[in-house]
């Protein structure tokens, strides 16, 4: 689609100084895209790895807390489980990926994970809640990769639709409207080349 402009010389230097740049912001957008989208399978491909780890542990901590509840009453678990010793937070730091903040999360834990006496539990609970301790880890970097891919998938959807703006409309139009002053301006000259030859004829006679 020609844009609306005035034919002229300065209009044209000015349209091949923004087809230039357009040109190169093209590139590098493209080069931007095709890098997050090898950043993006590779944390896709990490993520799924994690994911089945993640299960597998859940599974036997779920296996380890079951038979623990069948070696002991309902009311003993809960008295057990009551007054946890254990403090733990999670500290979020940002990694700059291409342009896009990623979270990265690290736990911390302070105190013993169990708070009650050794001997009146089984070794099913205390192997049970070693096993939901050591996943704690693990569950965060799913989340933290969820989260990565979720942001990363925004941004290239945002590239992606830069490059195709670039691609299909403003490099297109600017080409054609750069096209269409040339034409002009070539008319121009081709008349006014016409008119002095006239005028010379007229001299001369």
């Amino acid at each position: 689609m020609l844009l609306k402009v005035n034919p002229n010389r300065m209009e044209l230097l000015r349209l091949k100084k923004r087809l230039l740049v357009a040109k190169r912001g093209y590139k590098l957008l493209k080069d931007k895209r095709d890098a997050l989208i090898q950043v993006f399978v590779r944390l896709a491909k990490e993520s799924d790895t994690v994911r089945v780890e993640l299960e597998e542990n859940l599974l036997k901590c779920y296996t380890f807390f079951s038979n623990a509840s069948t070696l002991m009453s309902k009311l003993t678990l809960e008295e057990t489980l009551m007054f946890p010793k254990a403090k733990s937070e999670t500290e979020v730091s940002f990694k700059n990926i291409m342009s896009v903040n990623v979270p990265q999360y690290e736990f911390k834990c302070e105190g013993k994970y169990y708070s009650y006496s050794l001997v009146d539990t089984t070794a099913e609970l205390d192997g049970a809640l070693k096993k939901y301790h050591d996943i704690l880890p693990l569950m965060l970097k799913v989340a933290e990769l969820d989260k990565a891919i979720a942001l990363l998938a925004n941004e290239i959807e945002k590239t992606r639709r830069r490059v195709n703006a670039l691609e299909y409309v403003i490099i297109p139009d600017l080409e054609e409207t750069i096209a269409f002053i040339t034409m002009k301006l070539d008319e121009m000259a081709r008349s006014t080349n016409s008119a002095i030859m006239r005028i010379k004829d007229i001299i001369r006679a």
